[in-house]
């Protein structure tokens, strides 16, 4: 074998080498693909998705969906061609990782994170569809997630109302942080929780975590409702992005009549108790996901509308939300007449 052929051949062992290299070695990106849609106004195993405790529900004809997105977890390791897949899927996204993770990011952790905004995305919710019947709602800090294996692990509970740790009344999640901190070597401290109708004193002792003394709770804000709303989603669902959807739901369920008019509503956003309608990620996944599902609407947050060029949306007509309050009037102006003129991403006035 000559001296060139020998070269020629490692030449290649190298390229091959180097093109398996580029092949599985992980790349810092995420890549994002339409989810599945989920009708709010359904039933689930449990029964209906929206459950109402203490006043009348109304469940009617018409679907409401909220949209997900698959995103690729913190540690997943994402290759090149994954991402070549994503890159040329029209309907998928490639984002870097550090827009979207924080650098010691697990997929606990933000497992743990996205159960927590589903749960205040959901108390949110409730206050929303509330505020926009004229109900009063009541600001409360609650327990929105518990770290397994840390001190409150089976002592506190994911919505467990706070009153008070110690003798300090529990006005807002700084009230726990800071009685926390403030706690000695092995002190154990008292907190009044109301659980259900029952108030219950428990004692949790903190423990070192990275420095910093942890019960391994979440503090938020919930609401004092004048009846029991419930929304039963999935718990491998996740994020505040399902507010707008949400709330629109428990209205729908709240009054006579359908305000879908039985068709079939899509559509995405976070919600504030007022009733304010905020951006997410994912928006053009999410109105894939829509169309797919044979929406016949979709609501796009109106901080999300530079985000939507490009995207089709098939026949399906997309409306800017910017309130609760004009998502219930654009979608009765779409169920009175669907080709009637709605609020949309090339309108300058909200």
């Amino acid at each position: 074998m000559s001296q060139r052929t020998r070269a020629g051949l490692l030449a290649l062992c190298l390229l091959a080498a180097l093109w398996a290299a580029a092949v599985f070695v992980p790349l810092p990106y995420v890549t994002y693909y339409p989810g599945p849609t989920v009708d709010i106004l359904a039933e689930s195993d449990e029964g209906e998705i929206v459950q109402v405790t203490g006043r009348e529900a109304f469940h009617d004809d018409g679907e409401l969906r909220m949209t997900t997105v698959y995103v690729s977890t913190p540690q997943e390791d994402v290759t090149l061609p994954e991402l070549l897949r994503a890159y040329f899927d029209p309907d998928a996204a490639v984002w870097p990782r550090s827009s979207i993770y924080a650098p010691d990011e697990t997929d606990e952790s933000s497992d743990r994170e996205s159960e927590a905004a589903m749960v205040s995305s959901q108390d949110t919710a409730v206050a929303a569809a509330l505020t926009e019947l004229g109900e009063e709602v009541d600001p409360v800090v609650e327990v929105v997630s518990v770290t397994p294996g840390l001190p409150a692990d089976g002592r506190l509970e994911v919505r467990d109302r706070l009153l008070r740790v110690g003798d300090v009344e529990i006005t807002d999640a700084q009230d726990v942080v800071d009685a926390v901190d403030a706690a000695g070597e092995g002190e154990a401290l008292t907190f009044l929780v109301r659980r259900g109708k029952k108030d219950l004193t428990v004692e949790i002792t903190p423990e070192e975590v990275d420095g910093d003394l942890r019960i391994g709770i979440s503090p938020g804000i919930g609401f004092d409702f004048p009846f029991r709303v419930s929304v039963d989603i999935a718990d491998n669902i996740g994020g505040p992005s399902a507010g707008l959807m949400m709330a629109l739901a428990i209205y729908d369920t709240l009054t006579p009549g359908s305000i879908t008019g039985g068709a079939d509503i899509a559509g995405t956003g976070t919600i504030t108790p007022a009733g304010e309608v905020g951006p997410i990620g994912g928006i053009q996944q999410k109105i894939a996901a829509a169309r797919d599902a044979g929406a016949g609407l979709f609501f796009v947050p109106a901080d999300n509308c530079d985000g939507i060029g490009g995207v089709d949306p098939g026949d399906m007509r997309l409306a800017k939300a910017t309130t609760m309050h004009r998502a219930v009037e654009t979608l009765a102006d779409w169920v009175a007449d669907p080709d009637t003129e709605l609020p949309t991403c090339e309108d300058t006035a909200s």
